[in-house]
């Protein structure tokens, strides 16, 4: 097998000026399953950093106070900490919109100024186009004396409240605000990536390649002189990175990522970077026996267009998806707009796959819906992806985003023969716990269509119990099957515009926008 099958090639990315390389080989990638699974190894490393290690992080969201384990410490706390001992601490924490919008950026700058105190330095990163963010989430382990401990944790978990959950979905006990379907305590579903190996240097390069870009980390007068009163508007120049981390195992890595094009262009993608949008292009071009999908959002036909093509292109092609069952906004407006892209989608999924495609959602053992934020694809159990984005027009094009694609160079000894051990095993981990059954009994889920199959008969025992006003014992599993969203004509149309130009606006240089090319 060819790995430039499978990943970009250099030209295929698309952004010549760019540090990485294409890929990486001989790493080691550990799906953490659940934040509360990611916070606990993230505590355990960050106690681990002395002086002269080096900790560099971004996120979309920080709340300070978010706790790492049951009795802490808390987020700020860690890394305050790591930076009290010696260690290099650096951050690129997007500023955020207004907290009254329900987003993050009193906790953000509080995170930073937490860190900034204990002697770290954090910038309040604004460099998107307006209306975006940067939705990146990583964190970068180097140790100076030990560099075989070095690690990235690449993925969609957030530093942030809700995301400490784990395989029961009772939920994390320091929430954030979601629909009251969800509960006091939402449960959360969500995974990243842990890597060693060389890769852990090319996730270096897109930390870097940010930090080091000249452009003023805001451009309103107000919050940089709110920087500089916080000391909040410097970036020290890095270290020079240290040499790649040695092979740690069979794994393959190409790191993907979007940035919008900007009219102050960034000097590592002056026409920005599409290899998320540009990957799954390539990849499902491949795609012959099962597309695995959990997704956050699911929006966006000309997004979708690829997976129905593949549909439509082979007659033995199944797809499963995972979604939320409701969007994470329940306003009179911005509830409608999160569902008008998804309704879209699905249609025209079910008209291409008719019967080959199913979308189910979760939820817990006491039948509160699971949110799903995680964002995982694995395509014929040989390419699979863990990252921050999701399948819309937003993150292929608008935001910030970077991912995770893995192709392991050790074959699946499992029939049916032609998979790769990593990404098999990446979605048999999701369907026990999907399933309820043991990680040792799901040998028979290799084949895609019994796993497609076991699915449909989970959600349709669970459905079924519940339709009997949930009479005798709770069947196992946890999926249930997603109908399609219900909107009604005026909804649909007043919401049109804010789910155009908001909810899933379009990052592309006017050209591509024209040709709908990526």
């Amino acid at each position: 097998m060819r790995l430039d099958d499978w990943f970009l090639t250099e030209d295929e990315r698309g952004n010549p000026e760019t540090k990485l390389e294409a890929w990486t080989r001989g790493n080691l990638v550990r799906p953490l399953i659940h934040g509360a699974t990611y916070f606990a190894e993230l505590r355990d490393r960050l106690a681990g950093l002395g002086r002269d290690d080096l900790l560099l992080f971004a996120d979309w969201r920080g709340d300070p106070d978010e706790r790492l384990a049951k009795d802490g410490p808390s987020v700020a706390e860690a890394m305050a900490a790591a930076a009290e001992r010696g260690a290099l601490v650096r951050g690129l924490i997007w500023r955020s919109h207004l907290d009254f919008l329900r987003f993050s950026a009193e906790e953000n700058r509080h995170l930073g100024e937490r860190i900034e105190a204990a002697g770290g330095q954090c910038l309040l990163d604004t460099r998107v186009r307006y209306g975006g963010s940067h939705h990146q989430k990583f964190v970068i382990l180097r140790h100076d004396r030990d560099p075989g401990r070095d690690v990235a944790f690449v993925g969609g978990i957030d530093l942030c409240h809700s995301r400490r959950d784990d395989a029961t979905h009772q939920g994390d006990p320091q929430a954030a605000p979601m629909p009251g379907a969800y509960g006091e305590r939402p449960p959360w579903h969500d995974a990243q990536a842990a890597i060693s190996g060389p890769a852990v240097a090319e996730v270096e390069k897109v930390f870097c390649e940010r930090w080091e870009d000249p452009a003023p980390e805001t451009r309103h007068p107000l919050r940089r002189l709110r920087d500089r009163l916080g000391k909040m508007d410097d970036a020290p120049p890095l270290p020079e990175p240290g040499p790649p981390p040695e092979p740690a195992g069979t794994h393959a890595v190409q790191l993907l990522r979007t940035y919008p094009h900007l009219r102050h262009a960034l000097p590592f993608a002056p026409e920005g970077e599409r290899s998320v949008a540009r990957a799954y292009l390539k990849v499902l071009a491949r795609a012959r026996s099962l597309i695995y999908l959990e997704d956050q959002y699911l929006w966006s036909t000309e997004v979708i267009e690829p997976f129905a093509e593949a549909l439509e292109r082979e007659p033995d092609l199944h797809m499963i998806i995972v979604v939320p069952r409701h969007p994470d906004q329940d306003g009179w407006l911005a509830g409608p707009a999160s569902l008008i892209g998804r309704a879209e989608a699905l249609e025209r999924l079910k008209r291409a796959g008719d019967g080959r495609i199913a979308i189910y959602d979760l939820e817990n053992h006491e039948s509160t819906p699971v949110y799903v934020h995680a964002k995982v694809c694995v395509v014929d159990d040989v390419w699979a992806t863990i990252g921050s984005d999701n399948v819309n027009l937003r993150s292929w094009t608008f935001d910030s985003e970077l991912s995770c694609a893995v192709v392991d160079e050790e074959p699946d000894p499992r029939p049916p023969a032609g998979a790769r051990r990593f990404a098999r095993d990446l979605r048999l981990m999701l369907a026990a716990e999907h399933l309820d059954r043991d990680e040792d009994d799901v040998l028979d889920l290799c084949d895609p269509k019994t796993a497609f199959e076991a699915f449909a008969e989970s959600a349709a025992r669970l459905d079924a119990w519940h339709e009997n006003d949930r009479r005798g014992p709770r069947p196992p599993g946890r999926l249930r099957r997603h109908g399609p969203p219900e909107l009604g004509r005026v909804s649909k149309t007043l919401a049109m515009p804010l789910y155009r130009l908001v909810v899933d606006p379009d990052g592309r240089p006017p050209r591509l926008r024209r040709t709908k090319d990526f």
